[in-house]
């Protein structure tokens, strides 16, 4: 960019045949002057790229969401083929709206969608659970023993006699509060779901499931059965679909988009060119992805919103250079390679700050978000093609309108002269490269930034709302949520320990001991509404076999007498441990998943295994492993985000910083460049305290990408200060040649950067709103930032001159002087 300040000094040349085609360095003369094969290239590209594009998938996957290498969920994934139900699981909840459960008609609507559910692929059929599956079993004590049996009668029909044997068998079997509504009104079907789908052998595909549950289980739902339906599965169905919405958005961001560039050039065609690049631009990405074998996602739909707005924006700027050519008499073809000349090593720089920007997000251990790195880096190169080399070649023939360019060149006469609102806003911003003005104005931004850098303290990482926080809070799964938590005992927010033994060593005094001591402990948080385990259940039969005698309400130290109740306790409930009884899931369900919740029954958790784990090789090993269950790997990974964000700062803005040293070759500019980005960094996760937005998954890759775009407007500013200072010119009059020439763009790049998430405020899924509010901040805040602290931090630091006295108004007109002269030569 510091060629932006040679502009005047290139030969006006009318005629293209007076231009010397020779001229430029090599790659500009394979381009410019192989034009038509350069847009055939482009064209066939376009095609085959978009014909692949229209094959991508939109889906998500639940171990792509979770941190693989934290110890956690490397635990999980260990025993997950041993915990059914713990991890991906699904609950139907059917209502009767008239009565309850004990209702003949009911109960044979709830068998046709247990038996709909059952068939559905992708659910694992040998662990679902409800009162029509033989899994779930009753037990009770009399004087042969303990008998039991299924919750559901063998030969029921419907009969009153029947319905009073499954009555009885429901309280028999203490599944109220879990299958069935606390009043009775409701029951459950828990189904544990597969990783893969059988029939394909393809990873199981959440839209077509969820799709499946709306189309086979939610079309029972009339004014007497209410469906409601929860579970990860059905999240992502959610997601996906409201992800049809966010592409209607993207047309409203093309129009938006389009709107502010049509006002910065008032040239249809080029406007349209424009636009037409920048979408070809998101036509190539998600071809690419296609072919490289990725997917959309609820999360990576990000990427071809950004890669339009940062190519549009980007495109403004070839359009900037072009327009003050032709202005001043040059032929579109040359001025086109004028414009090359002069922004390709600027552009791929500022390109590759972008590539950074994204691209630190690899480091952090969540498969999902190194996707959305790796296809935006891969979105952002592309971005070399379609912005540095078909922008300008297609300029070349399009050009511009004569109309727009006398309208552009006299409103920039205008500005320069202050007699227009730019004119008068751009002579405060050079103001403020004056002492009397650039004390306060650095003075304000340390004040923002300490009360920025107080507030965030009370950042919350994870999750802060109840229900799916990815979704909005009256959305129907949220809904269904609420009456799932209002109308049973226990919520889907489940907490899991695995206590792993040697074989048969979870029948042991020791061991069960020890479990039943964690679940007392976790018991004692008021966020634990109830915990089930191995431990409880031989406590209850070791009772039951005694009589039901309280005193026996125990675990027995007699070997015997323990064994006999565990194979009672196994037969009556078989998920409370694995056939080797090595592996044992201790349950607590939790009232709620926010951050606070989670972090304060992980520390306990952590707690009590450091004190109570033995070595492998001790006599009885036993060994309390974190974590499993929703919660629980919501805990890894809230401690994958906290661990991933300081090394993610150091990262971005290390990198950033590096880009700036090599552009500027001046450390004091980079830090000029730099602080502008803090400043945002802080107001912006300010800001995520004053909405109620917790540090997470969702909201992690929005400060590399602000840092990453963000420094764009510093790379435009003080490319140009830089060179006019260097060329002899004052602070003052170097500013107010860079504002002169960049400002309007740097304005209008970040109008459509915003304008590219803006509409994201009004998605169906809440954390893309708040990805869109969040974005939209930053780009803005940078762009003002940039605006309002690179003068005045240029007076403190990129001032060669010695300070004067406190300028006077005659003085800063003179200063002004030369620059307004130099913007109008």
């Amino acid at each position: 960019m510091a060629g932006h300040s040679e502009q005047p000094r290139m030969p006006v040349i009318r005629d293209p045949k007076d231009f010397d085609r020779r001229s430029g360095n090599l790659l500009e003369r394979v381009i410019f002057n192989n034009r038509v094969l350069v847009l055939l290239a482009c064209l066939l590209a376009t095609i085959l790229l978009g014909a692949a594009a229209t094959r991508i998938k939109v889906n998500a996957n639940f171990e792509r969401m979770i941190p693989h290498n934290s110890p956690y969920v490397q635990n999980y994934l260990s025993y997950k083929n041993q915990l059914p139900g713990l991890g991906n699981t699904v609950r139907v909840v059917v209502e009767n709206k008239t009565g309850d459960i004990y209702d003949p008609a009911y109960l044979e609507v709830m068998r046709k969608i247990n038996d709909e559910l059952y068939l559905i692929p992708g659910v694992d059929r040998s662990w679902m659970k409800s009162i029509w599956l033989p899994i779930v079993r009753w037990r009770e004590v009399t004087e042969d023993g303990i008998t039991g049996g299924p919750v559901m009668p063998a030969q029921f029909d419907g009969s009153a006699a029947e319905i009073a044997k499954l009555r009885a068998n429901i309280g028999k079997a203490g599944i109220v509060g879990s299958l069935v509504a606390l009043d009775a009104k409701s029951s459950m079907i828990v189904a544990p779901l597969l990783d893969t789908d059988p029939k394909t052998g393809q990873k199981l595909d959440y839209s077509a499931f969820s799709e499946r549950l709306e189309a086979k289980i939610r079309t029972y739902e009339n004014d007497k059965v209410g469906i409601h339906i929860v579970g990860f599965a059905k999240i992502v169905g959610d997601l996906i679909e409201g992800l049809r919405a966010v592409m209607l958005f993207f047309a409203v961001s093309v129009a938006i988009s389009m709107v502010f560039v049509y006002l910065y050039t008032r040239c249809v065609r080029s406007t349209v060119m424009l636009v037409a690049a920048a979408v070809i631009g998101v036509v190539w990405l998600l071809g690419l992805m296609q072919l490289l074998g990725y997917e959309l996602d609820p999360y990576s739909i990000l990427v071809p919103f950004l890669i339009f707005a940062i190519g549009l924006s980007h495109g403004a700027q070839k359009m900037n250079g072009i327009i003050q050519d032709i202005g001043r008499g040059t032929h579109k073809y040359v001025a086109a390679r004028y414009t090359f000349r002069r922004l390709f090593v600027a552009g791929v720089t500022a390109l590759l700050a972008n590539i950074v920007g994204f691209a630190v997000l690899v480091i952090i251990d969540i498969p999902v978000i190194r996707d959305l790195a790796i296809t935006t880096s891969v979105g952002v190169s592309v971005l070399i093609f379609t912005k540095l080399f078909l922008i300008p070649v297609a300029l070349s023939y399009v050009g511009i309108s004569e109309s727009a360019v006398r309208r552009a060149i006299a409103d920039e006469q205008k500005t320069a002269q202050g007699r227009s609102l730019l004119g008068r806003v751009w002579a405060g911003l050079d103001a403020l490269t004056e002492r009397r003005w650039a004390i306060p104005v650095v003075l304000g931004s340390i004040a923002v930034a300490v009360v920025s850098a107080l507030v965030m303290q009370d950042l919350r990482i994870g999750d802060l709302d109840a229900g799916a926080p990815e979704l909005r809070a009256d959305s129907r799964y949220n809904r269904d949520n609420a009456y799932i938590t209002r109308h049973y005992g226990l919520s889907s927010d489940q907490f899991v320990i695995i206590m792993k033994t040697a074989d048969e060593g979870c029948r042991l005094y020791s061991s069960l001991n020890k479990m039943d001591g964690l679940a007392q402990l976790l018991r004692a948080d008021p966020a634990v509404q109830a915990t089930t385990s191995l431990a409880e259940n031989v406590r209850f039969v070791t009772a039951a076999m005694s009589e039901g005698s309280g005193k026996w309400m125990t675990i027995s130290r007699n070997q015997s007498i323990t064994d006999g109740s565990m194979s009672a306790a196994v037969i009556a409930t078989p998920d409370i441990t694995n056939q080797s009884c090595s592996v044992s899931p201790l349950v607590a369900y939790l009232s709620d998943h926010k951050a606070d919740t989670v972090a304060r029954i992980l520390k306990t958790a952590e707690t009590y295994a450091a004190a109570n784990n033995t070595a492998p090789g001790a006599a009885e090993p036993v060994q309390f492993l974190l974590a499993a269950g929703s919660a629980g790997i919501e805990a890894a990974t809230n401690i994958e985000v906290q661990k991933s964000i300081v090394t993610m700062y150091l990262a971005v803005y290390g990198s950033t910083a590096l880009l700036c040293l090599i552009t500027f070759r001046s450390l004091r500019a980079t830090i000029v460049a730099l602080i502008p980005l803090v400043i945002t960094t802080l107001l912006c996760k300010a800001l995520m305290v004053w909405l109620g937005i917790g540090l997470k998954v969702a909201t992690l890759p929005v400060i590399a990408v602000g840092v990453g775009v963000g420094v764009d407007y510093a790379l435009y500013l003080l490319s140009v200060q830089l060179a006019c200072q260097r060329r002899g010119d004052s602070l003052r009059a170097a500013y107010r040649r860079s504002l002169d020439f960049t400002g309007r763009v740097v304005a209008l790049v970040g109008m459509t950067m915003a304008a590219g998430v803006v509409t994201w405020a009004w998605s169906p899924i809440k954390f893309q709103a708040d990805m869109g509010i969040l974005l939209t901040f930053m780009f803005l805040w940078n762009m003002l930032g940039a605006l309002i602290l690179t003068p005045a931090l240029s007076y403190f630091l990129l001032n060669p001159k010695p300070r004067a006295p406190l300028a006077t108004a005659d003085a800063g007109t003179e200063s002004a002087a030369p620059a307004r002269a130099a913007a109008g030569r």
